[in-house]
């Protein structure tokens, strides 16, 4: 594998090269992963389609140009169950606050107590015993990428094998995934450890591991045999999801872009932006640092982005992380006279925190950010209510329509 390239020409370069397997070899092969550079028959779209080099409603329409609705059918709810996400955590964002919270716990539990300290090491480290996990480990600290059945087992072992929380494994996730995005991994681990279905877990078994990798592995009798699932799990209740909001340019109106969305040109066009920033919250997706090759694609993204949308003050890629940064962001951002900055919806998450500590300092000094949502997670949003399934049957008239 080589290094990922952070551009939108790349991610429609690399749509545009994994079409013809987005149909009923996507079907047959989804769940089988041959290792790196084994050649496995998925899309690789996900680090793109997170930072939304490419948006869904894009992926969608390409798959069905070229197979048709039916036969893409399997390929088009992987790319709609990174919508349900998403629509979840934003009408539940507790679950993110509750992650972070526990979270914190538990990083000061492993440097105060020696037993889980040592056990996360070894497990951050790749040094279970368990070849496969082990292998797993290397293969995600390299290549910022796991196939998405890998993840699975992963999660499963780390739980329920390992005995390690799951919000610690979420966290090594979130720190390590090109693709890691907080509400596909939050409540992807949530699932596996039973809090998102309540009563129902997911348990890796050394068959299906040794089945779907081609026999790369086989685990044998390593594995946990039961998954217990956690009792007096309760869903919240439902927020609001966000409206469509009125905007308009002006020859005083700024462009704000993030990380979470790095295609602004499909939703504003291109006017005379008076000003343009690029605003950096990768290191806020974890208290440990995250890893390189995770902070260069996002910063190599933004300056991508800005470079496709002009204006006439640029201030460049700046980081949110620490209050000192946004100081200066705010500092610079005041400079500019700029009192109005347009910005593609940020969902829950790290972004979302760091540009809210942001936005109330901007507010001071007469300065508003306004976010505005996407037509496609307007319509999907609404829905993710329960489990993917419900999702699924309420969207698809939507999607027959297109």
């Amino acid at each position: 594998m080589t290094s990922p390239i952070a551009t939108r020409s790349e991610a429609i370069a690399r749509l545009s090269a994994c079409l013809p397997m987005t149909g009923s070899v996507y079907a047959q092969w989804r769940n089988t992963d041959f290792g790196p550079g084994g050649g496995n028959r998925v899309s690789g779209l996900s680090p793109w389609l997170r930072h939304r080099f490419v948006l869904e409603s894009d992926v969608i329409d390409a798959a069905v140009a070229e197979h048709g609705i039916e036969a893409a059918e399997k390929f088009i709810q992987e790319v709609c169950w990174r919508s349900y996400w998403k629509g979840f955590l934003e009408r539940r964002p507790v679950h993110w606050h509750d992650y972070c919270q526990a979270r914190s716990a538990l990083i000061a539990n492993a440097r105060q107590y020696r037993d889980l300290g040592a056990r996360l090491a070894r497990a951050e480290h790749g040094q279970t015993g368990i070849e496969c996990f082990d292998s797993w480990v290397n293969e995600l600290i390299e290549f910022g990428y796991l196939h998405n059945h890998a993840r699975m087992w992963f999660a499963s072992i780390w739980i329920f094998t390992l005995e390690l929380p799951w919000a610690l494994g979420a966290d090594f996730f979130l720190r390590h995934l090109l693709d890691g995005d907080p509400a596909s991994n939050t409540l992807s681990w949530r699932w596996i450890a039973g809090y998102h279905t309540p009563g129902k877990t997911y348990l890796a078994r050394a068959s299906n591991i040794a089945r779907y990798t081609n026999h790369r592995f086989s685990p044998g009798h390593a594995l946990a045999n039961d998954a217990p699932a956690p009792e007096g799990v309760e869903r919240p209740p439902l927020e609001a999801v966000p409206r469509a909001v009125e905007w308009s340019c002006s020859e005083q109106t700024g462009l704000l872009i993030t990380e979470e969305d790095l295609n602004p040109e499909s939703l504003f066009g291109h006017p005379n932006w008076a000003a343009t920033i690029a605003l950096q919250a990768t290191q806020s997706r974890s208290p440990h640092p995250v890893a390189d090759q995770v902070d260069a694609f996002s910063q190599q993204g933004l300056t991508d982005a800005l470079g496709r949308n002009e204006g006439r003050c640029p201030l460049g890629v700046l980081g949110i992380d620490t209050p000192r940064q946004r100081h200066q962001v705010c500092a610079l951002m005041r400079q500019t006279g700029v009192q109005e900055w347009l910005t593609p919806w940020v969902p829950t998450g790290p972004s979302a925190d760091a540009l809210g500590l942001l936005s109330s300092q901007l507010q001071a000094d007469g300065i508003y950010l306004k976010p505005v949502p996407r037509d496609w997670d307007l319509s999907v949003w609404p829905h993710a209510t329960h489990g993917f399934f419900r999702f699924w049957k309420a969207i698809g008239p939507m999607l027959a329509d297109r």
